[in-house]
Protein backbone atom coordinates (compact mmCIF):
# COMPACT_ATOMS: atom_id res chain seq x y z
CA UNK A 1 0.00 0.00 0.00
CA UNK A 2 1.27 3.47 -0.89
CA UNK A 3 2.27 5.51 2.15
CA UNK A 4 -0.17 8.35 2.84
CA UNK A 5 1.32 11.82 2.43
CA UNK A 6 0.50 14.84 4.56
CA UNK A 7 -1.98 17.06 2.74
CA UNK A 8 -3.02 20.59 3.62
CA UNK A 9 -2.20 21.80 7.13
CA UNK A 10 0.04 24.52 5.66
CA UNK A 11 -0.37 26.97 8.55
CA UNK A 12 0.26 24.26 11.12
CA UNK A 13 3.34 23.03 9.31
CA UNK A 14 4.77 26.55 9.24
CA UNK A 15 4.48 26.74 13.03
CA UNK A 16 6.20 23.37 13.45
CA UNK A 17 8.96 24.12 10.94
CA UNK A 18 9.65 27.56 12.44
CA UNK A 19 10.17 25.88 15.80
CA UNK A 20 13.01 23.88 14.26
CA UNK A 21 14.68 27.08 13.07
CA UNK A 22 14.20 28.89 16.34
CA UNK A 23 17.41 29.41 18.39
CA UNK A 24 15.42 28.75 21.55
CA UNK A 25 13.99 25.49 22.94
CA UNK A 26 10.29 25.18 22.13
CA UNK A 27 7.37 23.40 23.74
CA UNK A 28 4.47 23.06 21.31
CA UNK A 29 1.00 22.00 22.35
CA UNK A 30 -1.14 20.42 19.63
CA UNK A 31 -4.80 20.21 20.60
CA UNK A 32 -7.82 18.93 18.73
CA UNK A 33 -10.57 16.36 18.84
CA UNK A 34 -10.12 12.61 18.51
CA UNK A 35 -9.39 11.28 14.99
CA UNK A 36 -8.52 14.70 13.55
CA UNK A 37 -4.93 13.76 12.62
CA UNK A 38 -2.74 15.31 15.33
CA UNK A 39 -0.29 12.41 15.56
CA UNK A 40 -0.02 12.08 11.78
CA UNK A 41 0.78 15.80 11.45
CA UNK A 42 3.60 15.61 14.01
CA UNK A 43 5.15 12.42 12.70
CA UNK A 44 5.06 13.52 9.07
CA UNK A 45 6.44 17.01 9.69
CA UNK A 46 9.15 15.86 12.10
CA UNK A 47 9.96 12.52 10.48
CA UNK A 48 13.71 13.30 10.29
CA UNK A 49 14.06 15.11 13.62
CA UNK A 50 11.99 12.87 15.92
CA UNK A 51 14.37 11.18 18.37
CA UNK A 52 11.91 9.98 21.00
CA UNK A 53 8.16 9.44 21.10
CA UNK A 54 5.85 7.84 23.61
CA UNK A 55 2.08 7.58 23.85
CA UNK A 56 0.05 7.46 27.05
CA UNK A 57 -2.12 4.45 27.76
CA UNK A 58 -5.83 5.13 28.07
CA UNK A 59 -7.29 4.29 31.51
CA UNK A 60 -4.07 2.58 32.59
CA UNK A 61 -2.74 2.85 36.19
CA UNK A 62 0.51 4.55 37.11
CA UNK A 63 2.58 1.34 37.16
CA UNK A 64 1.61 0.48 33.57
CA UNK A 65 2.27 4.04 32.37
CA UNK A 66 5.77 3.94 33.87
CA UNK A 67 6.44 0.50 32.41
CA UNK A 68 5.36 1.70 28.97
CA UNK A 69 7.57 4.81 29.27
CA UNK A 70 10.59 2.69 30.19
CA UNK A 71 9.88 0.28 27.35
CA UNK A 72 9.93 3.13 24.83
CA UNK A 73 13.24 4.43 26.23
CA UNK A 74 14.81 0.96 26.07
CA UNK A 75 13.54 0.28 22.56
CA UNK A 76 14.63 3.67 21.23
CA UNK A 77 18.09 3.99 22.80
CA UNK A 78 19.21 0.59 24.12
CA UNK A 79 18.04 -1.93 21.51
CA UNK A 80 15.45 -3.46 23.84
CA UNK A 81 17.88 -4.22 26.64
CA UNK A 82 15.86 -5.19 29.70
CA UNK A 83 15.70 -2.42 32.32
CA UNK A 84 13.58 -2.09 35.42
CA UNK A 85 10.69 0.34 35.19
CA UNK A 86 11.17 3.60 37.12
CA UNK A 87 9.54 3.96 40.51
CA UNK A 88 7.97 7.32 39.72
CA UNK A 89 7.74 9.98 37.01
CA UNK A 90 10.72 11.96 38.27
CA UNK A 91 12.90 8.89 37.89
CA UNK A 92 11.36 8.19 34.47
CA UNK A 93 12.33 11.62 33.12
CA UNK A 94 15.79 11.28 34.63
CA UNK A 95 16.14 8.05 32.66
CA UNK A 96 15.12 9.90 29.50
CA UNK A 97 17.63 12.69 30.10
CA UNK A 98 20.46 10.19 30.56
CA UNK A 99 19.46 8.35 27.37
CA UNK A 100 19.27 11.58 25.35
CA UNK A 101 22.65 12.84 26.58
CA UNK A 102 24.37 9.68 25.33
CA UNK A 103 23.34 10.56 21.76
CA UNK A 104 24.94 13.03 19.39
CA UNK A 105 22.62 15.10 17.22
CA UNK A 106 23.67 17.44 14.42
CA UNK A 107 20.41 19.37 14.33
CA UNK A 108 17.56 20.31 16.62
CA UNK A 109 15.89 17.22 18.05
CA UNK A 110 12.18 16.61 18.62
CA UNK A 111 10.65 14.78 21.58
CA UNK A 112 6.99 13.84 21.24
CA UNK A 113 4.59 13.00 24.08
CA UNK A 114 1.33 11.81 22.54
CA UNK A 115 -1.96 11.58 24.45
CA UNK A 116 -0.33 13.46 27.31
CA UNK A 117 -3.48 13.56 29.52
CA UNK A 118 -3.44 9.77 29.83
CA UNK A 119 -0.03 9.90 31.55
CA UNK A 120 -1.37 12.19 34.26
CA UNK A 121 -3.16 9.66 36.45
CA UNK A 122 -4.50 10.71 39.83
CA UNK A 123 -1.77 11.87 42.27
CA UNK A 124 0.93 10.57 39.92
CA UNK A 125 3.11 13.69 39.97
CA UNK A 126 3.42 13.57 36.19
CA UNK A 127 3.13 17.30 35.58
CA UNK A 128 5.72 18.12 38.25
CA UNK A 129 8.12 15.66 36.63
CA UNK A 130 7.45 17.08 33.15
CA UNK A 131 8.19 20.53 34.59
CA UNK A 132 11.45 19.19 35.99
CA UNK A 133 12.36 17.75 32.58
CA UNK A 134 11.74 21.08 30.87
CA UNK A 135 13.32 23.38 33.48
CA UNK A 136 16.35 21.30 34.40
CA UNK A 137 17.29 20.01 30.94
CA UNK A 138 15.27 21.20 27.92
CA UNK A 139 15.79 24.92 28.53
CA UNK A 140 19.54 24.45 27.86
CA UNK A 141 19.12 22.21 24.82
CA UNK A 142 18.41 22.55 21.12
CA UNK A 143 15.10 20.75 21.40
CA UNK A 144 11.43 20.87 20.43
CA UNK A 145 9.08 19.17 22.88
CA UNK A 146 5.66 18.43 21.40
CA UNK A 147 2.73 17.56 23.63
CA UNK A 148 -0.50 16.31 22.18
CA UNK A 149 -3.85 15.18 23.53
CA UNK A 150 -7.51 14.68 22.75
CA UNK A 151 -8.96 14.72 26.27
CA UNK A 152 -10.58 18.14 26.23
CA UNK A 153 -11.14 18.48 29.98
CA UNK A 154 -7.45 18.05 30.73
CA UNK A 155 -6.14 20.04 27.77
CA UNK A 156 -8.35 23.05 28.55
CA UNK A 157 -7.28 23.14 32.19
CA UNK A 158 -3.57 22.56 31.61
CA UNK A 159 -2.92 23.89 28.11
CA UNK A 160 -5.60 26.21 26.75
CA UNK A 161 -6.11 28.23 29.92
CA UNK A 162 -2.39 27.94 30.65
CA UNK A 163 -2.77 28.05 34.44
CA UNK A 164 -2.10 24.44 35.29
CA UNK A 165 1.08 22.42 35.43
CA UNK A 166 2.32 23.73 32.08
CA UNK A 167 2.09 27.42 32.98
CA UNK A 168 4.74 29.54 31.19
CA UNK A 169 6.30 26.52 29.49
CA UNK A 170 4.29 26.26 26.28
CA UNK A 171 5.77 28.52 23.62
CA UNK A 172 3.39 27.72 20.74
CA UNK A 173 -0.07 26.17 20.42
CA UNK A 174 -1.75 24.56 17.41
CA UNK A 175 -5.51 24.04 17.39
CA UNK A 176 -5.95 21.38 14.72
CA UNK A 177 -9.33 21.49 12.98
CA UNK A 178 -11.00 19.01 10.67
CA UNK A 179 -10.32 19.13 6.93
CA UNK A 180 -12.12 21.72 4.85
CA UNK A 181 -14.03 20.57 1.77
CA UNK A 182 -11.05 21.43 -0.41
CA UNK A 183 -8.66 19.48 1.80
CA UNK A 184 -11.13 16.59 1.80
CA UNK A 185 -11.18 16.64 -2.00
CA UNK A 186 -7.37 16.57 -2.14
CA UNK A 187 -7.24 13.80 0.45
CA UNK A 188 -9.64 11.62 -1.51
CA UNK A 189 -7.76 12.27 -4.75
CA UNK A 190 -4.53 11.18 -3.06
CA UNK A 191 -6.24 7.87 -2.35
CA UNK A 192 -7.28 7.51 -6.00
CA UNK A 193 -10.93 8.28 -5.18
CA UNK A 194 -12.46 10.39 -7.95
CA UNK A 195 -15.80 11.82 -6.96
CA UNK A 196 -17.44 15.02 -8.11
CA UNK A 197 -18.00 17.82 -5.63
CA UNK A 198 -21.67 17.05 -5.09
CA UNK A 199 -20.73 13.52 -3.99
CA UNK A 200 -17.93 14.85 -1.75
CA UNK A 201 -20.36 17.33 -0.20
CA UNK A 202 -22.77 14.50 0.65
CA UNK A 203 -19.97 12.55 2.33
CA UNK A 204 -18.86 15.64 4.23
CA UNK A 205 -22.38 16.29 5.53
CA UNK A 206 -22.29 12.87 7.19
CA UNK A 207 -18.72 12.47 8.46
CA UNK A 208 -17.23 15.95 8.26
CA UNK A 209 -13.57 16.45 7.50
CA UNK A 210 -12.22 13.86 9.96
CA UNK A 211 -9.32 12.02 8.26
CA UNK A 212 -9.89 8.81 10.23
CA UNK A 213 -13.46 8.65 8.92
CA UNK A 214 -12.59 9.67 5.37
CA UNK A 215 -10.02 6.91 4.99
CA UNK A 216 -12.88 4.40 5.07
CA UNK A 217 -14.24 5.73 1.76
CA UNK A 218 -13.61 3.29 -1.08
CA UNK A 219 -13.14 4.08 -4.78
CA UNK A 220 -15.77 2.96 -7.23
CA UNK A 221 -18.63 3.60 -4.81
CA UNK A 222 -21.02 6.55 -4.73
CA UNK A 223 -21.49 8.71 -1.65
CA UNK A 224 -24.69 6.84 -0.80
CA UNK A 225 -22.97 3.45 -1.12
CA UNK A 226 -20.05 4.54 1.05
CA UNK A 227 -22.32 6.00 3.73
CA UNK A 228 -24.42 2.85 3.79
CA UNK A 229 -21.38 0.61 4.22
CA UNK A 230 -19.49 2.80 6.73
CA UNK A 231 -22.45 3.79 8.91
CA UNK A 232 -24.92 0.92 8.57
CA UNK A 233 -22.91 -2.08 7.41
CA UNK A 234 -22.34 -4.93 9.85
CA UNK A 235 -18.68 -3.97 10.30
CA UNK A 236 -19.07 -0.26 9.52
CA UNK A 237 -16.42 1.88 11.22
CA UNK A 238 -18.87 4.59 12.26
CA UNK A 239 -21.67 2.30 13.38
CA UNK A 240 -20.53 2.42 17.03
CA UNK A 241 -18.24 5.46 16.90
CA UNK A 242 -20.63 7.71 18.82
CA UNK A 243 -20.47 5.50 21.93
CA UNK A 244 -16.66 5.73 21.95
CA UNK A 245 -16.16 9.30 20.78
CA UNK A 246 -17.33 11.38 23.72
CA UNK A 247 -16.03 9.21 26.62
CA UNK A 248 -12.57 9.34 25.02
CA UNK A 249 -12.62 13.13 25.13
CA UNK A 250 -14.50 14.14 28.25
CA UNK A 251 -14.79 13.23 31.92
CA UNK A 252 -18.40 12.36 32.78
CA UNK A 253 -19.32 12.39 29.09
CA UNK A 254 -23.02 11.77 29.77
CA UNK A 255 -23.49 15.51 30.36
CA UNK A 256 -21.85 16.28 27.02
CA UNK A 257 -23.98 13.81 25.08
CA UNK A 258 -27.11 15.10 26.83
CA UNK A 259 -26.41 18.61 25.56
CA UNK A 260 -25.57 17.26 22.10
CA UNK A 261 -28.89 15.40 22.08
CA UNK A 262 -30.81 18.53 23.08
CA UNK A 263 -29.14 20.62 20.37
CA UNK A 264 -29.86 17.94 17.75
CA UNK A 265 -33.57 18.54 18.30
CA UNK A 266 -33.43 22.27 17.54
CA UNK A 267 -32.26 23.22 14.07
CA UNK A 268 -31.62 26.86 14.94
CA UNK A 269 -29.76 26.06 18.16
CA UNK A 270 -30.45 26.82 21.83
CA UNK A 271 -29.47 29.51 24.29
CA UNK A 272 -27.87 28.57 27.60
CA UNK A 273 -31.21 29.06 29.34
CA UNK A 274 -32.96 26.84 26.80
CA UNK A 275 -30.28 24.14 27.25
CA UNK A 276 -30.89 24.19 31.01
CA UNK A 277 -34.62 23.84 30.42
CA UNK A 278 -34.15 21.00 27.91
CA UNK A 279 -31.77 19.06 30.15
CA UNK A 280 -33.52 19.97 33.44
CA UNK A 281 -30.19 20.75 35.06
CA UNK A 282 -29.39 23.23 37.78
CA UNK A 283 -27.91 26.48 36.49
CA UNK A 284 -24.31 26.39 37.70
CA UNK A 285 -20.75 26.78 36.49
CA UNK A 286 -20.47 23.15 35.45
CA UNK A 287 -22.75 23.75 32.47
CA UNK A 288 -20.41 26.51 31.33
CA UNK A 289 -17.50 24.07 31.57
CA UNK A 290 -19.29 21.42 29.50
CA UNK A 291 -20.22 23.98 26.83
CA UNK A 292 -16.64 25.24 26.71
CA UNK A 293 -15.32 21.71 26.23
CA UNK A 294 -17.79 20.98 23.42
CA UNK A 295 -16.84 24.23 21.66
CA UNK A 296 -13.13 23.53 22.12
CA UNK A 297 -13.54 20.09 20.53
CA UNK A 298 -15.51 21.43 17.55
CA UNK A 299 -18.83 19.74 18.29
CA UNK A 300 -20.86 22.89 18.84
CA UNK A 301 -20.48 26.49 17.67
CA UNK A 302 -21.63 29.61 19.53
CA UNK A 303 -23.34 32.40 17.58
CA UNK A 304 -24.35 35.75 18.96
CA UNK A 305 -27.78 36.80 17.65
CA UNK A 306 -27.75 39.95 15.57
CA UNK A 307 -28.04 43.01 17.78
CA UNK A 308 -28.16 40.98 21.01
CA UNK A 309 -25.94 40.91 24.09
CA UNK A 310 -23.40 38.19 24.88
CA UNK A 311 -25.70 36.47 27.39
CA UNK A 312 -28.06 35.55 24.56
CA UNK A 313 -25.52 33.45 22.62
CA UNK A 314 -27.02 30.58 20.66
CA UNK A 315 -25.25 27.21 20.64
CA UNK A 316 -25.67 25.10 17.54
CA UNK A 317 -24.67 21.48 16.92
CA UNK A 318 -22.20 21.63 14.04
CA UNK A 319 -20.44 18.26 14.24
CA UNK A 320 -21.56 16.49 11.11
CA UNK A 321 -21.26 12.92 12.34
CA UNK A 322 -23.05 13.54 15.65
CA UNK A 323 -25.92 15.23 13.87
CA UNK A 324 -26.24 12.35 11.40
CA UNK A 325 -25.95 9.68 14.07
CA UNK A 326 -28.62 11.17 16.31
CA UNK A 327 -30.99 11.68 13.40
CA UNK A 328 -30.66 8.37 11.55
CA UNK A 329 -28.54 5.87 13.48
CA UNK A 330 -29.52 6.08 17.15
CA UNK A 331 -32.38 3.82 18.27
CA UNK A 332 -33.32 3.01 14.70
CA UNK A 333 -35.11 -0.31 14.29
CA UNK A 334 -34.91 0.02 10.51
CA UNK A 335 -31.28 0.97 10.02
CA UNK A 336 -29.91 -2.54 10.11
CA UNK A 337 -27.94 -2.72 6.89
CA UNK A 338 -26.39 -0.79 4.03
CA UNK A 339 -29.17 -1.74 1.59
CA UNK A 340 -31.75 -0.03 3.80
CA UNK A 341 -29.80 3.19 3.59
CA UNK A 342 -29.71 3.22 -0.20
CA UNK A 343 -33.51 3.17 -0.25
CA UNK A 344 -34.00 5.62 2.62
CA UNK A 345 -31.59 8.18 1.11
CA UNK A 346 -34.14 8.81 -1.63
CA UNK A 347 -36.92 9.85 0.76
CA UNK A 348 -38.27 13.31 1.54
CA UNK A 349 -37.29 12.81 5.19
CA UNK A 350 -33.64 12.51 4.25
CA UNK A 351 -33.79 15.41 1.79
CA UNK A 352 -35.19 17.65 4.52
CA UNK A 353 -32.28 16.72 6.77
CA UNK A 354 -29.86 17.54 3.94
CA UNK A 355 -31.01 21.14 4.05
CA UNK A 356 -29.96 21.48 7.68
CA UNK A 357 -26.68 19.61 7.13
CA UNK A 358 -25.87 21.83 4.15
CA UNK A 359 -26.38 24.92 6.30
CA UNK A 360 -23.91 23.53 8.83
CA UNK A 361 -21.30 22.96 6.14
CA UNK A 362 -21.77 26.53 4.93
CA UNK A 363 -21.34 27.83 8.49
CA UNK A 364 -18.07 25.90 8.74
CA UNK A 365 -16.83 27.42 5.47
CA UNK A 366 -17.50 31.12 5.99
CA UNK A 367 -13.89 32.00 5.16
CA UNK A 368 -14.24 30.24 1.80
CA UNK A 369 -17.57 31.98 1.12
CA UNK A 370 -16.09 35.40 1.88
CA UNK A 371 -13.14 34.74 -0.41
CA UNK A 372 -15.41 33.62 -3.25
CA UNK A 373 -17.45 36.79 -2.83
CA UNK A 374 -14.33 38.95 -2.89
CA UNK A 375 -14.74 40.27 0.65
CA UNK A 376 -12.08 38.23 2.45
CA UNK A 377 -10.28 41.40 3.52
CA UNK A 378 -13.36 43.03 5.03
CA UNK A 379 -14.02 42.37 8.71
CA UNK A 380 -17.44 40.80 9.18
CA UNK A 381 -19.27 39.21 12.10
CA UNK A 382 -21.43 36.14 11.56
CA UNK A 383 -24.63 35.92 13.56
CA UNK A 384 -28.21 34.77 13.34
CA UNK A 385 -31.45 36.73 13.65
CA UNK A 386 -34.53 35.60 15.49
CA UNK A 387 -37.77 37.42 16.22
CA UNK A 388 -40.26 35.19 18.10
CA UNK A 389 -43.31 37.08 16.93
CA UNK A 390 -46.18 38.61 18.85
CA UNK A 391 -49.84 39.51 18.38
CA UNK A 392 -48.98 42.17 15.82
CA UNK A 393 -46.11 40.53 13.91
CA UNK A 394 -45.32 36.95 12.95
CA UNK A 395 -41.92 35.49 13.74
CA UNK A 396 -38.81 35.80 11.58
CA UNK A 397 -35.68 33.67 11.59
CA UNK A 398 -32.57 34.13 9.44
CA UNK A 399 -29.89 31.55 10.13
CA UNK A 400 -26.90 33.51 8.85
CA UNK A 401 -26.39 37.26 8.90
CA UNK A 402 -22.97 38.54 7.85
CA UNK A 403 -22.53 42.03 9.29
CA UNK A 404 -19.70 43.86 7.50
CA UNK A 405 -17.80 46.86 8.84
CA UNK A 406 -18.30 48.75 5.57
CA UNK A 407 -21.95 49.45 6.33
CA UNK A 408 -23.39 46.44 4.52
CA UNK A 409 -25.14 43.25 5.63
CA UNK A 410 -25.62 39.93 3.84
CA UNK A 411 -28.74 37.88 4.52
CA UNK A 412 -28.04 34.31 3.41
CA UNK A 413 -30.45 31.76 2.00
CA UNK A 414 -29.36 28.12 1.78
CA UNK A 415 -30.85 25.55 -0.60
CA UNK A 416 -29.69 21.96 -1.04
CA UNK A 417 -30.97 20.35 -4.21
CA UNK A 418 -29.69 17.98 -6.89
CA UNK A 419 -30.05 20.53 -9.70
CA UNK A 420 -30.06 24.28 -10.29
CA UNK A 421 -33.16 25.95 -8.89
CA UNK A 422 -35.39 28.77 -10.08
CA UNK A 423 -37.44 31.29 -8.12
CA UNK A 424 -41.11 31.70 -8.88
CA UNK A 425 -43.21 34.76 -8.06
CA UNK A 426 -44.19 33.48 -4.64
CA UNK A 427 -40.55 32.77 -3.77
CA UNK A 428 -39.56 36.30 -4.79
CA UNK A 429 -42.42 37.84 -2.80
CA UNK A 430 -41.45 35.82 0.27
CA UNK A 431 -37.78 36.86 0.02
CA UNK A 432 -38.61 40.55 -0.41
CA UNK A 433 -40.84 40.37 2.64
CA UNK A 434 -38.11 38.73 4.72
CA UNK A 435 -35.59 41.36 3.66
CA UNK A 436 -37.90 44.28 4.52
CA UNK A 437 -38.99 42.77 7.83
CA UNK A 438 -35.38 42.22 8.87
CA UNK A 439 -34.62 45.85 8.08
CA UNK A 440 -37.56 47.02 10.16
CA UNK A 441 -37.14 44.65 13.10
CA UNK A 442 -33.37 45.11 13.36
CA UNK A 443 -33.65 48.88 12.86
CA UNK A 444 -30.47 48.77 10.78
CA UNK A 445 -29.40 51.63 8.50
CA UNK A 446 -26.93 49.48 6.59
CA UNK A 447 -27.38 48.39 2.98
CA UNK A 448 -28.70 44.84 2.76
CA UNK A 449 -27.59 42.24 0.23
CA UNK A 450 -29.54 39.04 -0.37
CA UNK A 451 -27.11 36.18 -0.96
CA UNK A 452 -27.99 32.67 -2.14
CA UNK A 453 -25.87 29.56 -1.62
CA UNK A 454 -27.18 26.48 -3.42
CA UNK A 455 -25.61 23.24 -4.53
CA UNK A 456 -25.89 23.89 -8.28
CA UNK A 457 -26.69 27.58 -8.36
CA UNK A 458 -29.72 29.70 -9.02
CA UNK A 459 -31.07 30.05 -12.53
CA UNK A 460 -31.42 33.79 -13.24
CA UNK A 461 -34.92 34.79 -14.29
CA UNK A 462 -37.30 37.75 -13.96
CA UNK A 463 -37.95 36.81 -10.34
CA UNK A 464 -34.32 36.66 -9.18
CA UNK A 465 -32.74 39.47 -11.22
CA UNK A 466 -32.69 42.61 -9.11
CA UNK A 467 -33.50 40.65 -5.96
CA UNK A 468 -30.63 38.20 -5.44
CA UNK A 469 -27.33 40.03 -5.18
CA UNK A 470 -24.98 37.05 -4.89
CA UNK A 471 -25.55 33.65 -6.47
CA UNK A 472 -23.10 31.03 -5.17
CA UNK A 473 -22.97 27.29 -5.80
CA UNK A 474 -21.11 24.53 -3.96
CA UNK A 475 -17.82 25.45 -5.68
CA UNK A 476 -17.64 28.49 -3.38
CA UNK A 477 -17.23 26.11 -0.45
CA UNK A 478 -14.19 24.48 -2.08
CA UNK A 479 -12.13 27.69 -2.23
CA UNK A 480 -8.59 27.50 -0.86
CA UNK A 481 -7.95 29.96 1.95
Amino acid sequence: MQKQKLLGREKERVVLENALRSPEPEMIAVVGRRRVGKTFLIKQTYAKQLVFEVTGLQNAPLAEQLQNFAFRINRTFYKNTATLAPANWLEAFQMLIIALEKQRYRSKKVIFFDELPWFDTRNSGFLRALGFFWNSWCVDQSVVVVICGSAASWMIENVVNDKGGLHNRITKKIDLQSFTLKETELYLQSRQIRLDRYQILQLYMVMGGIPHYLKEIEPGQSAVENIGRICFGATGTLKQEFQNLYPALFDNATKHTTIIGALAQKRSGLTRTEIIEATRWTDNGHITTVLQELIFSGFITPYQPFGKVKKEIIYRLTDEYSLFYLRFMENSTLAQNADWWQSFSQTTQFNNWCGYAFENVCFRHLAQIKKHMGIAGIYAEASSFYFPGNKQDKGLQIDLVLDRKDQTIHLFEFKFYNAAISLDKNDALHLRERKERFKQLSNTKKHIFLSFITTFGLKPNENSIGLVDHNLDLNALFEEV
